[in-house]
C-alpha cells in the first residue's frame, strides 16, 4: 500500500488538503478540545461552535485584507451549503430582488407618488424592457451559471456578453478583448456582471480584474478553483463565492463574500412574484444567513474547522511583508511555470488554452496528433498511475490531461510530475 508521502494527487476536486491538517483532524473527530466527544459532534450553536466560525473568518479576512467593517462598503463573510452551483441560483434570486427594489424607488421617485397601482405598472414594465444580468462565459462553469440564470428569470434577461467559443472554432480556450464585449450598455438596467475567476474544466483563468467600472456593475466571481491562491482587490466585487473542495477545504461548505451594501433594500417575495420574477429559498438567502451568523441551519462545523486550518496553515507560511496570500501566489506561479516551461519546451504536447488566459490551477493539454492522440495519453497516464502521479486524466466532457495545481500539491510533487513529463516526451 503507498504512503501518503509517496503519492501526487492532481484532481480537480475534491483536492489534496495539507497533511498536517489532516493529522489534526484525525484527532478532533474523536475528541475535540477535551471535551470527550468529537468535532462533528458537537452543537453548531455551541460557544465552540461559534470560536470557529470566528476564528475562520478572521484568518480569511487576513489572507485577503477583507474590509469587514459596518456600513455598506464593509463585507461580510458567510458560510452556505449547495457548492458553487447553489451560488449560480443565490445570485440571481438576490441581485434580482435587489435590482427591483432599487428600480421601484427610482420609479416612487420620477411619478412622485406612491399609487400602488401606478407604480406597480411602471415597474413591471421597466422588468420586461430594461432588466439583465450580465454574464462572461468562458467556459464550462460560468456556461452552467449563464443557463441557470435563463432557466430561473428567462433568457430575455440574460444578456451573455461575452461567448468565448465564438473566437475559437466552437471551444473554449480564450477570453475575447474587453473592447468586444457587449455588456448592458446602461449599468443601471443591469443587475449583477457575473464571471467565473479560473475555469478547472477548461483552463482558463481570468490574468486580473476585468476592465470595467465597479462603482457602476456589481461584479460577482465565481472563484471556487483559484480562491487563496492569488491576491484579489475585494474592494472591487460585489459578492466572490467558492465551493471550498478545491484549496480551501473539504466537500460540504461554501465560502462567500458579500458587499454590506447589497444586504438591504431587497424588493419583497410577493411583488417578486407579481412580477412573475423567482424567490428562492431561505437556505440560500444571503440577509438570512449572515443575520444568523452562518447558523440559519445545521452548518457542518468540521468543514468550516478543516478551512480555518488551512487558512491558519497560509497564514504561517506567509512572509511579514505585504499581503499574506503573497507567498501562496509566489509558489502557485513557481509550479506553474514549471509545469508550463515543459509542455511548452516539446512539440509533442499541446496545451489547450491560449497562453494570454492559462490558468494557474488547471493545467489542461493533449498529447500527440489526432491520429495517435489516443494512445498517447493513455500511455502518459499509465506511467504517471505507475509513479503515483494521480489524477492526471482531464474532464470527462473534454477529455485530455489536466494537472490541477492547487495549493496543497508541494513543489516537490510538481517537481515529481515534471520530471514525468520530461521522460515521457524525450521518449517520443
Amino acid at each position: 500500500m503507498p504512503s501518503r508521502e509517496a503519492t501526487a494527487y492532481f484532481g480537480a476536486g475534491p483536492a489534496p488538503l495539507p497533511t498536517a491538517v489532516l493529522e489534526k483532524a484525525s484527532q478532533v473527530l474523536l475528541n475535540y478540545n477535551d471535551s470527550g466527544i468529537g468535532i462533528t459532534e458537537i452543537s453548531h450553536r455551541s460557544g465552540d461552535a461559534e470560536k470557529i466560525l470566528e476564528s475562520t473568518k478572521s484568518a480569511l479576512a487576513q489572507l485577503l485584507d477583507i474590509p469587514t467593517q459596518e456600513g455598506p462598503d464593509g463585507y461580510q463573510i458567510i458560510f452556505l451549503q449547495g457548492g458553487g452551483s447553489g451560488e449560480f441560483s443565490a445570485s440571481v434570486y438576490h441581485m434580482t430582488a435587489l435590482w427591483v427594489e432599487k428600480r421601484r424607488q427610482q420609479i416612487v421617485k420620477e411619478l412622485g407618488t406612491e399609487d400602488e397601482t401606478k407604480v406597480f405598472d411602471a415597474l413591471r414594465k421597466a422588468v420586461d424592457d430594461e432588466f439583465k444580468l450580465d454574464y462572461l462565459v468562458t467556459g464550462s462553469w460560468s456556461l452552467k451559471a449563464s443557463q441557470e440564470a435563463a432557466r430561473l428569470i428567462g433568457a430575455n434577461h440574460v444578456n451573455v456578453a461575452v461567448d468565448s467559443r465564438k473566437d475559437n472554432n466552437g471551444k473554449f480556450g480564450t477570453i475575447p478583448k474587453e473592447s468586444e464585449w457587449s455588456l448592458t450598455p446602461n449599468p443601471a438596467h443591469s443587475g449583477m456582471l457575473y464571471y467565473c475567476d479560473n475555469e478547472t474544466v477548461d483552463g482558463v483563468e481570468f490574468p486580473a480584474f476585468p476592465d470595467v467600472d465597479s462603482s457602476k456593475y456589481h461584479v460577482i466571481a465565481d472563484m471556487s478553483s483559484n480562491f487563496l491562491s492569488r491576491k484579489v482587490d475585494v474592494k472591487r466585487y460585489s459578492a466572490i463565492f467558492g465551493g471550498a473542495q478545491k484549496n480551501v477545504g473539504t466537500t460540504g461548505i461554501t465560502i462567500a463574500i458579500i458587499k454590506n451594501s447589497l444586504l438591504t433594500q431587497l424588493a419583497k417575495p410577493d411583488l417578486l412574484r407579481k412580477l412573475n420574477l423567482p424567490v428562492g429559498p431561505v437556505v440560500l438567502d444571503w440577509p438570512t444567513i449572515a443575520k444568523n451568523n452562518s447558523l440559519y441551519n445545521t452548518l457542518p462545523i468540521f468543514d468550516v474547522w478543516i478551512a480555518g486550518q488551512v487558512m491558519q496553515s497560509l497564514i504561517s507560511k506567509a512572509s511579514t511583508d505585504g499581503p499574506k496570500i503573497a507567498t501562496q501566489q509566489a509558489e502557485s506561479e513557481k509550479k506553474a511555470s514549471l509545469l508550463y516551461g515543459i509542455l511548452d519546451k516539446y512539440p509533442v504536447f499541446h496545451v489547450v488554452p491560449d497562453k494570454s488566459v492559462r490558468s494557474k490551477m488547471n493545467i489542461c493539454f493533449r498529447i500527440g496528433s489526432e491520429q495517435d492522440r489516443d494512445d498517447k495519453e493513455k500511455k502518459f497516464l499509465a506511467g504517471a498511475n505507475e509513479r503515483l502521479l494521480l489524477g492526471c486524466k482531464g474532464h470527462r466532457s473534454v477529455g485530455g490531461c489536466r494537472i490541477s495545481n492547487y495549493n496543497a500539491v508541494s513543489v516537490e510533487k510538481v517537481e515529481k510530475l515534471a520530471q514525468w513529463l520530461e521522460e515521457f516526451a524525450q521518449q517520443q
